[in-house]
């Protein structure tokens, strides 16, 4: 049995890549009693009905900046996934508000709208820019962060529990670097931005089955951090076009050389486990102990961070290879 069988989900933003795979998964494994395509493209919404075609879907037209379409999609739903969210780094930079309304005001709003109609479970999508954020995307993820672990305490008369899935760069999804590079192979010069980069990454499917994993796992609180491979970004651009010279052209604004998913500041709520970490909420109302005890976890070391240079597990040029022959990149 699994915890999403004669449930009821929605998924916000569920026409971009994550979504997809999600519905997809959840759809052929699982056995929802009714799942919510939530999004504001109409487009995007077309496109995929031509696909998707089950009749346990639903398809509704919204915004997470609409609480009260939110809460109309909201009535009747046992879990909701949030993954809607304005994600382009350089676009959050030169349009501030906009990414503060969906990413952060967007969420309050899915968080009030679940808790007044009763929804059981509720699991974010965050990003490995929101620790220690250098930009305003990541800043506004770590603020929809706070606002998930949170509101277990405004849920606490009622059922509803909160928690947040934070994982790196999704490989060949879109607008990452690999269909980028893709894209620009006919030029037989890639941009590279500093040799030195690295990155988490996660192909889709494994971050959709860490979600669904959550779900199962969750108390209401934590933040689930997967364990995944680092890579070198000129690495990368010797496997996507090995044909291709390259040329450094500089950090953009609001980038990191190395990312982190793990502060030294976390690790004193951090619990480590063989395929994940969990940063459990520093409130008074969570039992660290009874945690430990209850779920097989051990506390991480003192200072103690998870970042992509740091890493003990490298990805391999073959290893990424394979998987970019196995998973769609969407270009």
């Amino acid at each position: 049995m699994s915890y999403l069988d004669g449930k009821s989900v929605l998924v916000t933003g569920a026409t971009g890549s994550f979504g997809k795979r999600f519905v997809r998964t959840v759809l052929d494994a699982h056995k929802p009693r009714r799942l919510v395509v939530f999004s504001r493209d109409e487009l995007k919404q077309f496109e995929m009905q031509q696909t998707y075609r089950d009749a346990r879907l639903r398809w509704v037209l919204g915004d997470v900046r609409d609480k009260e379409r939110l809460y109309h999609a909201l009535d009747g739903i046992d879990v909701v996934v949030h993954a809607a969210a304005m994600k382009q780094v350089p676009a959050s930079e030169h349009n501030p508000m906009e990414a503060i309304r969906t990413n952060i005001l967007g969420a309050g709003n899915v968080i009030s709208a679940c808790i007044d109609q009763g929804v059981e479970r509720v699991i974010a999508l965050s990003t490995d820019k929101a620790a220690n954020p250098a930009n305003l995307y990541g800043a506004t993820k770590l603020c929809s962060d706070k606002l998930f672990v949170a509101a277990n305490v405004l849920a606490e008369p009622q059922r509803t529990r909160f928690s947040v899935v934070r994982y790196g760069n999704v490989i060949g999804s879109r607008g990452s670097v690999i269909p980028f590079f893709m894209q620009r192979r006919a030029a037989g010069v890639l941009p590279i931005t500093d040799p030195r980069m690295t990155r988490f990454w996660i192909t889709l499917g494994q971050g959709v089955q860490f979600v669904v994993d959550s779900l199962e796992r969750m108390h209401g609180g934590e933040v689930f951090v997967p364990k995944i491979p680092s890579m070198n970004i000129m690495d990368v651009a010797k496997v996507v076009a090995p044909e291709c010279r390259t040329e450094v052209i500089g950090i953009r604004p609001g980038e990191k050389l190395h990312e982190v998913m793990i502060t030294p500041d976390d690790a004193w709520n951090t619990a480590e486990f063989d395929d994940r970490y969990v940063i459990q909420p520093a409130a008074e109302w969570w039992d660290r102990a009874g945690y430990l005890a209850a779920t097989g976890g051990k506390a991480v070391a003192e200072g103690f961070m998870y970042s992509s240079d740091r890493n003990d597990r490298w990805m391999q040029p073959a290893e990424l290879r394979a998987l970019l022959d196995s998973e769609p990149v969407e270009l």
